[in-house]
């Protein structure tokens, strides 16, 4: 990797307002109201997460999205500098969830978020980092390609994590930006619906394929990374888990911490895999993360 400029980590994608209902009996049918004594409301998004999650690992990190004050306030504070791309009077993102112990729903309001990629699009000759991690659906691949293969003639590496869209499956140019990237990072339910296979066994002979490594996050069996000359796995450590929200991204900041700081691909797995396990000990996807001083 090139010399390390300004900031290590560019993280760029949607922010959220998380308000998550935990501890439902089960989730409502149409025209029911269920209660619970149990609320967190805090932020949240795969950019915000990723970021904060790289910064308590000491990685000089910066997010551009669609923040509110909140957010923008509480990253600063998490020493991650903050671009936000929310224009004065414009309403941010909100997102609730509904959490049984066995499952979850989430209803969300898209605000800023209906906008940003176009403001991120026009903002990409400024990026100043060492690595740029991208979290978001992207509505136009063949343009994001582009992007991405920009960045690496200046010398800069990428990820994303794009979540569960099956929009993409239509986009003919997946194939070429999912190639470009040089980490992607996927859960297994994410494995199967970018392969368009039925098990995770026929999901890995698609993703070796691949030179660059696929980082597949298989949540209480930990982590695996494939490639035409990588198959590396590592076990997730045991916690009392309260609340999973979150916990992908959270493993994203640790794995792409380790490999700023120059670790081999076993060691940043175990280090996403401890930051996701960690990340579950409280809801929502910071206040169980470990703070600088523990690490």
């Amino acid at each position: 990797m090139p010399s390390i400029p300004p900031r290590s980590l560019l993280t760029l994608g949607e922010a959220f307002e998380d308000l998550v209902f935990l501890d439902l009996e089960r989730l409502p049918r149409a025209g029911e109201e269920i209660k619970t004594s149990r609320f967190v409301q805090t932020i949240g998004g795969g950019a915000v997460i990723t970021a904060v999650a790289a910064a308590r690992l000491g990685v000089r990190c910066e997010i551009w999205s669609g923040l509110s004050d909140a957010a923008s306030a509480r990253l600063t504070r998490e020493r991650v500098r903050v671009t936000n791309l929310r224009r004065r009077g414009e309403p941010h993102a909100v997102s609730a969830a509904l959490s049984t112990r066995m499952n979850r729903s989430f209803v969300t309001y898209n605000g800023v978020n209906d906008e940003l990629e176009s403001r991120l699009l026009a903002r990409m000759a400024r990026v100043r980092a060492r690595h740029v991690h991208f979290a978001f659906y992207p509505r136009d691949c063949d343009a994001w390609s582009g992007v991405v293969m920009r960045l690496r003639a200046r010398g800069l590496t990428t990820s994303w994590d794009f979540g569960w869209n099956e929009g993409l499956l239509e986009d003919r140019g997946l194939a070429d930006l999912l190639r470009a990237l040089d980490i992607l990072f996927i859960n297994k339910q994410e494995a199967l619906l970018y392969s368009r296979k039925r098990t995770l066994r026929d999901a890995l002979g698609v993703w070796r394929r691949f030179d660059n490594p696929v980082v597949l996050k298989l949540g209480p069996r930990g982590s695996r990374c494939v490639s035409t000359s990588i198959d590396v796995t590592a076990a997730a450590p045991r916690v009392k888990v309260v609340d999973t929200t979150g916990a992908g991204d959270a493993f994203n900041g640790g794995f792409l911490a380790a490999a700023l700081h120059g670790a081999s691909i076993p060691g940043a797995l175990k280090m996403g895999n401890r930051m996701g396990a960690l990340s579950t000990r409280k809801a929502g996807g910071l206040d169980g993360l470990p703070e600088r001083t523990a690490l």
